[in-house]
């Protein structure tokens, strides 16, 4: 418990930002720009940054002992509160860190979760942040008694400190399985709630953070969603009812952004929110075109789509901000690479027409045209085709109705009422339906 108040002290501080580059890693922008935005989003005031580039890191401090040296001279000129690494580091680096340069050391994950901690609004995203971060604290309770070495109890700190110890570590283990009791229940839930909207076409707004995608959200469908110029601003999932232009109404949902190197415990902890995107019919990856580094965010994009297992999703590309692209040659550059990508500008309207005329091809793709004969009493099934798809003809007989029909796939495999019979127009055309209820 006394880790997460030792969390919880980040804002207004003075910290120095530190980065370790292994693996022959390059970047586009500055290494530490990414860690400096999270250091400021968490409030805290960025004074001087260190990079160190190694094949390996450094076994007990990550960094090498000289630029441990001229770590602590940078701390002590600008009397910083803080060191933060845009690497994880062990408990045993970050206490033995703390020890030579005599001020707190966060590393990459502890940074995010504070931050998330500081976003977090509703009730599911309170208990999905508090559970990430108790699992992440629980091996490091140790060095918070290490003021107990004092009292001369023994190398593993037996006595009063080895009981305070115990304690604090079975409350964590007791409050994670009850938080991971109530996210089942909420993850329950949420899975019934969006199986339920299976009467609508499902779109879902995926993307890097602070992308904008929650000012896209707002442009399209007048949602109010908060919008903000900081990482990590929407946590929870909104859904709201889209009128995409010959088409009709689609349920556009926006949800929690990503970002390179997202700690995994966090994926697991906001299973629940990211079931929209898991069930969604199609996504809109919504990418920053005037971030220099976006090449980089939209591989991480799809690399955390792969974690969560939805990397196959029918898929759109939105270049989103294309009004603060500095140079012409970084659009054409990313336009030359994803020739499918869709230019628009959330914040200006430009490109929305373009947009919903691509997701309505790609909505169209699940479609199938068909012939459904069923008997002439069977209003009810009459009524789902009309209310599911699009019912371009009826022919009647004594006995049969016979209505062809183009509808989504997914609403199709529905029908399985005996005496109704299903025939493709054109059965190589046919798409196999994702849908698995």
């Amino acid at each position: 418990m006394k880790e997460l108040e030792r969390l919880q002290g980040v804002a207004s501080e003075l910290a120095v930002l530190v980065r370790v580059i292994t693996n022959g890693q390059v970047f586009a922008e500055d290494p530490l720009d990414e860690l400096r935005g999270l250091a400021q989003t968490a409030g805290t005031t960025v004074v001087a940054g260190l990079t160190q580039r190694r094949g390996l890191p450094d076994t007990t401090t990550y960094l090498g002992k000289g630029k441990v040296d001229e770590l602590k001279q940078l701390i002590d000129a600008h009397e910083a509160d803080v060191v933060i690494f845009d690497n994880d580091l062990t408990p045993a680096q970050t206490r033995n860190l703390e020890k030579a340069l005599e001020v707190k050391v966060l590393d990459r994950t502890e940074l995010i979760l504070d931050i998330f901690a500081s976003n977090a609004r509703t009730h599911e995203a309170r208990l999905a942040v508090e559970l990430a971060q108790l699992e992440y604290s629980l091996p490091r309770l140790k060095r918070m008694w290490t003021h107990l070495s004092r009292l001369k109890m023994g190398v593993g700190m037996r006595g009063p400190g080895e009981k305070q110890l115990e304690e604090d570590r079975r409350l964590v283990e007791k409050r994670i399985h009850d938080l991971r009791t109530d996210l089942r229940a909420i993850e329950a839930r949420k899975e019934r709630q969006v199986a339920a909207r299976h009467d609508h076409m499902t779109v879902s707004l995926v993307g890097y953070t602070n992308a904008g995608k929650s000012t896209l959200m707002n442009a399209l469908t007048d949602a109010h969603v908060l919008v903000q110029d900081k990482l990590f601003a929407t946590l929870d999932t909104r859904t709201r009812r889209w009128q995409l232009p010959h088409w009709g109404p689609v349920l556009l949902s926006d949800t929690v952004g990503f970002i390179r190197d997202l700690p995994h415990r966090l994926i697991t902890s906001f299973k629940a929110t990211l079931e929209e995107s898991r069930r969604a019919d199609l996504l809109l990856h919504v990418a920053d075109a005037s971030n220099p580094a976006v090449w980089d965010q939209i591989a991480a994009v799809a690399s955390v789509l792969h974690e969560i297992g939805i990397e196959e999703k029918d898929t759109l590309l939105v270049l989103n901000k294309i009004d603060r692209v500095a140079e012409a040659s970084q659009l054409q550059g990313l336009e030359n690479r994803y020739p499918n990508a869709i230019p628009v500008s959330a914040r200006r309207g430009w490109g929305f027409d373009t947009l919903a005329v691509r997701v309505s091809d790609a909505l169209s793709r699940s479609f199938c045209d068909v012939d459904v004969q069923t008997g002439v009493d069977n209003g009810k099934l009459m009524a789902y085709l009309a209310a599911h798809g699009e019912v371009l003809s009826k022919q009647f007989d004594d006995r049969h109705a016979t209505l062809h029909c183009r509808i989504p796939a997914k609403f199709l495999g529905r029908i399985n009422e005996p005496g109704t019979v299903v025939r493709p127009r054109h059965p190589e055309a046919l798409p196999v339906s994702q849908d698995s209820d």
